[in-house]
């Protein structure tokens, strides 16, 4: 029998009132509680919660994330003082066995408990195929926290993982194989990756983009049996007689509903399993309701998150008397990131509605996908598949969802930059529009929410659950809460993210003023006292560099940074990272260059020369890094920074000195900006050019920064920029000296590292200033604020504290250890295959892997 007292409740006292019961404390049976809290519920019943876990629910969506922080904690979902204020009672680690219907009582591992309305949410579980040899124990399914913990440990111990299933949780748990050192393959019975969400040709370019992180995939594989190993602990035998070995394998092969309980109860269930239940989520036991992934609905399974919060709180409107909100299916469309690569499905994906008609683009070179699906006549949006780029995703779900007509060209939806594409304002959504599926929450429900003084994104998240949930919706929902403040007349919330109640430009006064100098400090002092996010960590490890210039690896900064800063080179598609020395001003000597070649010669890179006058060396390993670098500072080369939002290179000509043209010395003046800034971080990278006169070899006016040389002086431009949205910069000021062009540099940098937004190029920021040019002019030339010296002086901080990353590195022994592709390990990634081609080292495609691997077998 479990104890008298529950949460300091005596059991015996709580007579007076009747038991509602909840079997099943995961995400949606959480949920439930949550609605039946909102309902007053726990005025009427006394709530007891059964789990057969031992931990309160927690976050399965983000489960992935635990292999980052393994702290359970940050996936708790249960406010136990809630709980307790509520008198709701958690019974963890008591599975219930049986119902007795007849008498109202469940029976449980441990006690016995009458009920008056039951709710089994008892999810699903995770289907193996009945394969021979898949009990051996080092065969995993990918579903609770108990799981994760043992896939580690067995990994400590392992090369090779195989998943066994090609859909969303199978490649989740790739992913996670990957996070983990292993080589890491996945087996899918069906051709194609997610063939439930995406068609044939965006499952290929998944595939591609898969495969081209290191991941090999093998579709159309029917696995026969599971035994002992050659090389490795196990031996996959397909059905074709090809073979593959591995260390672990996780199987993700599918879920069914956990109806066990159900059954044995004698409730009716589906032909394939599933508990029946009807509108109002009620089984065919009148006092017995069913939510979640063990709910069959419609002949329907629905195995996302939202359809079970929404049962869940028709559930408890119904059991609280209101019998006109009922369920009537949901949609199963879903926008996700599977190993880095963006993916989304609405509706009809495979353009199975009769005389349907598709639209799709293809850009190879991007590797973007996108397709559309519309009714005949072209009016309707039916369904959509995007692969490698979901930006248009939150645009296509809402003409989808609330029926909204087409415009006369469909195609210009999915298609880049053409004219007529509708941007669907906010204002053009209907009231009815859903914004967040997780939590159902519509556009009115966040308009009332504002109305009624909701006007913090923070603030919206508590009275409406909405972006609580995937996170997916969350751009949406700050655009929603931003249009209802303007339309009240309120200064729109820019808030770096909802644990700091500053922009990035207040934050960043706030820490120079403060002279904080770790991020600890920083989110005690001005934010929520928790450990921040994805949004908020890298934007305050620049502001910090951009304030005081230290090494970004020490112990308080080196959390916060994002991979290639974390390592100090560019990852690249294959794993492995590129290397590149500065070069200032483009200009070397016969002796550096050899070094360079030595170098990419030892090791096997690829070179190439770059736009910015340097010399790129591709396809180092993690383990070589250090190595490769004290080559390089041995000879008198240092970190070019291409791996920073910061300086990357100054481009020059030959200038005056040979050129017969040149009426300055360009080449002279950008070693000497390039040495000035190097190291600087500001919101986003930098460039610039110095042209020794007005023939432009050098593409100064295509930079943040340009000069180019005149008879009378320097002319300066900024704000201008190459890349995706190009934009030729703007002339500032005209006829300088050296002494005067710097000074006016440094002032621009510093202002723009100043009050630029988080990863604002300088010509969005400029273009987004009011009075644009002619303000700047005033602030940088006439000192119109008053703080020219302020921002002279802060350059001179960066400048004074500058130092080669590198060499930092490689001199301290501690910081050495991350440069191991395997924490457990010294050995290198046997997944990094090259292959020649035009004389040099290229990453190996999945076929050609495949047959240097038969090759060396054989």
């Amino acid at each position: 029998m479990y104890s008298q007292y529950i949460f300091g409740i005596n059991l015996e006292n709580c007579c007076m009132k009747k038991n509602l019961v909840i079997v099943g404390n995961g995400m949606v049976g959480h949920h439930f509680v949550q609605q039946a809290i909102k309902e007053k519920l726990s005025e009427h019943y006394h709530i007891h919660v059964f789990s057969e876990e031992a931990v309160p629910a927690y976050d399965r969506v983000q489960l992935s994330s635990y292999f980052k922080h393994f702290d359970l904690a940050q996936l708790n979902l249960v406010d136990l003082e809630q709980y307790q204020q509520e008198k709701i009672m958690l019974h963890q680690n008591d599975l219930v066995t049986s119902i007795d219907r007849e008498n109202k009582i469940i029976n449980t591992q441990n006690t016995q408990l009458a009920y008056e309305i039951l709710v089994l949410a008892t999810g699903s579980y995770p289907f193996v195929p009945p394969i021979p040899g898949h009990q051996h124990e080092n065969c995993f399914v990918y579903r609770t926290i108990s799981d994760l913990d043992a896939i580690t440990q067995s990994a400590k111990k392992s090369k090779v993982g195989v998943v066994v299933g090609g859909g969303l949780l199978g490649l989740e748990a790739a992913n996670a194989l990957m996070n983990l050192g292993l080589e890491t393959h996945v087996v899918e019975f069906a051709p194609q990756l997610m063939g439930i969400q995406l068609d044939v040709d965006g499952g290929s370019l998944l595939r591609k983009k898969i495969e081209s992180l290191g991941v090999h995939v093998h579709t159309s594989k029917n696995t026969k049996n599971i035994s002992a190993g050659d090389q490795h602990t196990l031996k996959i035998e397909f059905a074709d007689d090809s073979q593959l070995e591995t260390d672990i394998i996780v199987f993700s092969a599918g879920i069914r509903p956990q109806d066990q309980l159900a059954k044995v109860s004698q409730l009716d269930l589906g032909e394939r399993g599933g508990i029946v239940i009807d509108n109002a989520c009620k089984t065919s036991d009148e006092n017995i309701f069913a939510i979640g992934e063990c709910a069959l609905w419609d002949q329907r399974i629905f195995g996302l998150v939202a359809p079970g919060y929404t049962m869940a709180s028709v559930a408890a409107s119904q059991i609280a008397g209101n019998l006109e909100k009922t369920f009537d299916g949901a949609d199963m469309s879903t926008k996700l990131k599977l190993l880095g690569v963006e993916v989304g499905s609405i509706g009809d994906a495979h353009a199975r509605t009769d005389k349907s008609l598709a639209y799709t683009y293809m850009n190879p070179r991007e590797q973007v996908y996108k397709k559309i699906v519309t009714s005949s006549d072209g009016k309707k949006l039916l369904g959509a598949v995007l692969v490698g780029d979901t930006s248009d995703y939150n645009n296509l779900l809402q003409f989808y969802l609330n029926d909204m007509p087409l415009p006369a060209e469909p195609e210009c939806l999915i298609l880049p930059s053409m004219d007529g594409a509708p941007s669907l304002g906010i204002h053009a959504l209907p009231d009815t529009a859903q914004i967040c599926s997780c939590y159902s929450v519509s556009k009115s429900d966040i308009s009332q929410a504002v109305n009624n003084g909701a006007h913090t994104i923070s603030d919206i998240k508590k009275c409406t659950n909405a972006s609580t949930g995937c996170g997916g919706c969350a751009q949406l929902v700050k655009d929603v809460v931003n249009h209802e403040l303007t339309q009240l007349g309120i200064a729109v919330n820019n808030n770096l993210c909802e644990h700091f109640s500053y922009t990035r430009q207040e934050l960043y006064h706030l820490i120079r003023v403060n002279e904080f100098k770790n991020f600890t400090d920083v989110i005690t002092q001005l934010g929520d006292g928790t450990v921040g996010c994805h949004i908020c960590k890298p934007a305050i490890g620049s502001i910090l560099s951009s304030c005081w210039n230290e090494y970004v690896l020490k112990d308080e900064l080196a959390g916060l940074q994002e991979t290639n800063d974390f390592f100090l080179g560019n990852i690249q598609k294959d794993g492995t990272y590129s290397v590149v020395p500065r070069i200032a001003g483009g200009e070397i000597t016969p002796e550096k260059l050899m070094v360079l070649g030595e170098t990419a010669k030892e090791f096997n890179l690829y070179t190439k020369i770059t736009g910015g006058q340097r010399v790129d060396l591709f396809g180092a390993r993690l383990e070589h890094l250090p190595h490769i670098w004290k080559k390089l500072i041995d000879a008198g080369f240092e970190t070019g920074h291409a791996y920073a939002k910061s300086l990357r290179t100054v481009k020059s000509c030959v200038g005056s000195t040979w050129c017969r043209y040149g009426v300055d010395d360009s080449v002279g003046l950008a070693i000497n900006l390039e040495h000035r800034y190097k190291g600087l971080r500001a919101p986003h990278k930098l460039k610039l050019g110095v042209s020794g006169c007005t023939r432009e070899c050098a593409e100064a006016q295509s930079k943040d920064v340009g000069v180019i040389a005149t008879e009378n002086g320097w002319n300066l431009y900024v704000c201008g920029n190459g890349g995706m949205r190009p934009r030729h910069a703007d002339l500032f000021a005209t006829d300088l000296d050296e002494e005067t062009l710097i000074k006016y540099i440094d002032r621009f940098f510093m202002f723009y590292t100043r009050t630029a937004d988080k990863l604002q190029r300088t010509s969005v920021w400029m273009e987004k200033m009011e009075g644009g040019i002619e303000y700047l002019r005033e602030v940088i030339i006439q000192d119109s604020l008053g703080i020219a010296q302020q921002l002279e002086d802060e350059m001179q901080i960066v400048i004074q504290n500058y130092q080669c990353e590198w060499k930092t590195t490689i001199e301290n022994s501690d910081k050495l250890k991350r440069f191991n592709h395997f924490i457990n390990s010294s050995k290198g990634d046997d997944n990094i295959v090259f292959v020649q081609e035009r004389d040099q080292i290229r990453p190996a495609n999945i076929n050609e892997k495949q047959t240097i691997k038969y090759q060396e077998v054989n």
